[in-house]
């Protein structure tokens, strides 16, 4: 059955007034970025002009283009990382039998229930025993093992049919070249929708680095952010939505590029 014209409109109305509710923080954040001290304090909507003077003070204040490299480094890091893990995990968990399988993968799935803030300090003493404090490698590797990723590509691997998997032991394939020629080349919607969500995830994270930096060498933008709020002089809230515009961009462009493919990739496993 055809949809209705006002029913359409309907629809189509809702979606209008959801989306500008969604992204209408980021729409007033990028209006403010543009505002003076006075324009804010006044309390109005639109700037009087749109003047680059709060971007050009986000970089003179901070090395922001070092932080968005390190961030860049780390979520990159992190993504990859998450992708080969978890990619292995779920094929060993769907495709390997062994004693106790089920038994722990349930186990392994049980630690999405355990919040981050439970970890975090042994976590952390493990880093500083291991000498990875101001590094990447500690920014990194604790997040490489993710109960939810090898949780969504077990349920898409759980859809290739088992026929494939005694065709290529008949065929002489290895356990490692079935994996790599045929899992990972029709599971690419799945590996995408990982990667995305593992790389959003990372940009965004500030308690965990920190905790583990004390210089700007390796410091994320998230904390870069932080350090434009001050206590004595006052916080200007233009250069900080400035700085706020700046790190968006790369999740936004993330999202809007791949928006079908989250889509795809987080449905895929569940339909058969």
């Amino acid at each position: 059955m055809t949809t209705s014209l006002p029913k359409k409109i309907w629809i189509y109305f809702l979606l209008i007034i959801t989306s500008f509710l969604v992204f209408f923080p980021v729409m007033y954040a990028f209006l403010i970025s543009f505002m003076t001290g006075p324009e804010l304090l006044q309390g109005k909507f639109l700037p009087q002009s749109f003047s680059l003077d709060n971007y050009i003070k986000v970089f003179d204040r901070l090395p922001l283009l070092n932080y968005l490299l390190n961030s860049f480094i780390v979520s990159v890091s992190v993504m990859l990382g998450q992708l080969a893990v978890c990619s292995l995990a779920a094929y060993a968990f769907v495709f390997i039998h062994f004693k106790g399988r089920d038994f722990i993968f349930f186990l392994f799935i049980s630690t999405m229930m355990i919040p981050w803030e439970a970890t975090m300090i042994p976590n952390k003493f493990t880093i500083q025993k291991l000498d990875w404090l101001n590094t990447y490698q500690g920014l990194t590797l604790p997040f490489f093992a993710l109960a939810f990723g090898t949780f969504l590509l077990r349920q898409h691997f759980k859809t290739i049919p088992k026929e494939l998997h005694e065709a290529s032991q008949i065929a002489g394939l290895s356990k490692f070249a079935f994996f790599r020629r045929v899992i990972l080349p029709v599971s690419k919607t799945s590996l995408v929708t990982l990667g995305a969500y593992g790389f959003l995830t990372t940009w965004n994270m500030y308690l965990w680095p920190l905790l583990i930096t004390t210089n700007k060498s390796v410091r994320t933008v998230q904390i870069g952010l932080k350090q434009l709020q001050s206590q004595e002089t006052g916080t200007e809230w233009g250069v900080v939505m400035a700085g706020v515009i700046v790190v968006i961009i790369p999740t936004l462009l993330l999202l809007f590029i791949g928006q079908k493919q989250l889509q795809k990739g987080l449905s895929q496993g569940a339909l058969k």
